[in-house]
């Protein structure tokens, strides 16, 4: 389904637009990695990248948070690339920051464009209109998500019920308090997914403490992703919430999807695996 731009008027008078979001310099609102790649699973990362549109500038927010993990999940991207590679499978990435709009959240949600973050105001997303909000939602939020939908039914067309990997990274410290987990595996009802990783994981990597449901809960709320492309139609899925520490370098990147890479693999050569969940 493809969304074009809503005639919305913002509310300073009727048939006015907000002005152009994306220029010709802009990169593209999403990325899709290894397209053609043939095991039964998709790989998505909502929140890849910290970049902004020109013609925001930088939201108006102090320019070290567009480092933080309010920005984007450091780290996640280069896993993700890393395991599409490994596991043979498409991926897609997001190509902007959430802080634009969040990839993983309705857009009618009132934390999809955030106005303070972790303590940090983002001036830049303060008074929107209906017409600006609705632009970002048009021109970034729908495009990545009808390009996953595009590489979900291609799967599906070729294999039932193919998987979801979704993967993202956490803060290493969290409220004061740091976290011990270096991955979380996030599941909701359907945990036919994360029980033969969650145990693969903790018997191949002795050294890392795994996270079941940490340091979130898939039973509370996934995110507006897996609740659209899995969960309704029955698909395994899982979501990895990656500690950041691990994945700031490539090196520390390249590690996590080969142990990610290796605790899935067996998962994707089971048929039996690709059915609905009941």
């Amino acid at each position: 389904m493809s969304h074009s731009a809503h005639d919305s008027t913002s509310p300073g008078g009727a048939g006015q637009h907000p002005p152009l979001l994306l220029g010709p310099d802009d990169p593209p609102p999403f990325e899709t990695v290894n397209r053609e790649g043939g095991a039964p699973a998709v790989i998505c990362c909502d929140h890849a990248s910290n970049r902004v549109p020109a013609s925001l500038g930088d939201l108006g927010a102090v320019a070290a948070a567009m480092s933080r993990h309010i920005a984007y999940d450091i780290g996640a991207a280069g896993v993700a690339r890393r395991l599409a590679a490994l596991l043979d499978t498409p991926a897609v990435l997001s190509g902007y920051s959430r802080l634009v709009i969040d990839c993983n959240r309705d857009p009618e949600d009132f934390t999809a464009i955030r106005e303070i973050y972790d303590g940090t105001v983002i001036a830049g997303n303060r008074r929107l209109s209906e017409a600006e909000r609705q632009q970002r939602a048009d021109l970034l939020f729908h495009p990545y998500h009808d390009a996953l939908s595009e590489c979900m039914a291609r799967k599906a067309a070729a294999h039932g019920h193919p998987a979801l990997i979704s993967v993202h990274s956490c803060t290493d410290i969290f409220q004061g308090e740091a976290r011990p987990w270096h991955i979380g595996v996030l599941s909701n009802r359907d945990r036919r997914m994360a029980d033969p990783v969650i145990e693969a994981l903790a018997t191949a990597n002795p050294d890392l403490t795994i996270g079941d449901n940490k340091p979130y809960s898939g039973l509370l709320a996934f995110g507006y992703t897996v609740e659209t492309h899995a969960l309704p139609q029955g698909r395994p899925n899982i979501l990895f919430e990656i500690r950041q520490d691990r994945i700031r370098t490539e090196e520390g990147q390249a590690r996590y999807a080969g142990i990610l890479a290796d605790a899935l693999r067996p998962l994707l050569a089971r048929r039996d695996l690709l059915t609905p969940f009941a």
